[in-house]
């Protein structure tokens, strides 16, 4: 006798899946997790309240605010395909910009003589963006793997095993992204230890440590 659950159900199955990947990469969307990150580093290093605001809203428009208002503009003038500018040719241009913002969002901090912590963060960012420019011409190097990496990186060098739990969205994103098929499992794990390799380096350089150095 035929069941037509047989059918509907593999199918519901499979759009669950689907719907988590796209909540999943929503989410986790690389300018609202370095959101998150600076408003954890600015809450942690700010010496008041008016100090917290003005490291929050420095860091945050060069780092999501305007960039994303950016690839807005280039989306609502057809400039880019879709907002996660899926066609790799189209990327190369936009990460240039991007490169630029966090450039000038390093210079800015350092000119206005910020935590070092914030410093490292936005270099670690300026760097990883450089790279996956010149890695975007021949290759589609995922993003979203570097967003969710580069931040709990960060938060684990600084607070150690407190942030251990949470170092699971790492593979979540990551396999959001190539069950979407926007990614190959090769190009999320270049990502992830593009992140993991920046950050580092730059705590390492600015001597941060599981500390919150001033």
């Amino acid at each position: 006798m035929y069941d037509p659950l047989q059918e509907t159900v593999p199918i519901k199955n499979r759009r669950a899946w689907r719907d988590l990947a796209r909540i999943l990469s929503t989410i986790f969307n690389p300018f609202l997790t370095a959101l998150a990150l600076f408003v954890i580093l600015a809450h942690a290093s700010a010496r008041g309240t008016l100090d917290f605001w003005w490291l929050l809203a420095l860091s945050t428009f060069f780092t999501s605010i305007g960039p994303m208002l950016y690839v807005f503009w280039l989306y609502g003038s057809d400039r880019v395909s879709d907002l996660d500018m899926s066609v790799r040719h189209e990327r190369e241009s936009v990460f240039g910009a991007f490169v630029v913002f966090y450039l000038l969002g390093t210079i800015a901090m350092w000119l206005t003589h910020a935590p070092r912590i914030m410093i490292a963060a936005m270099a670690a960012y300026t760097l990883s963006t450089l790279i996956v420019q010149y890695i975007t011409r021949y290759w589609k190097i995922s993003t979203h793997a570097i967003g969710i990496t580069a931040p709990l990186v960060a938060l684990t060098l600084l607070y150690g095993n407190q942030t251990l739990p949470f170092l699971i969205l790492i593979p979540m994103v990551c396999w959001a992204r190539v069950y979407l098929k926007a990614h190959t499992l090769l190009q999320v794990i270049a990502g992830a230890a593009l992140a993991t390799v920046s950050t580092v380096l730059f705590f390492h350089i600015f001597h941060v440590g599981e500390t919150l150095p001033i």
